[in-house]
């Protein structure tokens, strides 16, 4: 597998609006609407983020009478955010000031 292959996986993770619809998803799939509105952003903006999320398949969707609901991949998505959750447990302290992270507050 090619690094350009790497790279234009973990850039969705990078870019901090695929990233909020991301961790949006983690509790339960959700509509356009109930995203934008949980991140705080405009609807078009989570719907052009939205679609480049399916086209990687970080992303699935499916229609629920007139709406599209997005949820994250449970094959590989899903597997890959619990072990980073278990890696920030695991590693992260009260020192490690970069990624804020607080045992005390789950995520």
């Amino acid at each position: 597998m090619s690094k350009n292959a790497y790279e234009s996986f973990f850039v969705n993770f990078a870019n901090k609006t695929k990233l909020n619809i991301i961790l949006s998803l983690k509790e339960k799939p959700r509509s356009v609407n109930e995203i934008a509105k949980l991140i705080d952003a405009e609807q078009s903006a989570v719907s052009h983020n939205l679609k480049k999320l399916n086209e990687c398949k970080i992303v699935d969707v499916h229609k629920k009478g007139k709406e599209r609901i997005y949820s994250l991949n449970k094959d590989t998505v899903l597997p890959m955010m619990n072990i980073v959750r278990m890696h920030i447990e695991k590693n992260c302290d009260k020192k490690c000031e970069k990624c804020g992270f607080n045992k005390s507050t789950k995520r």
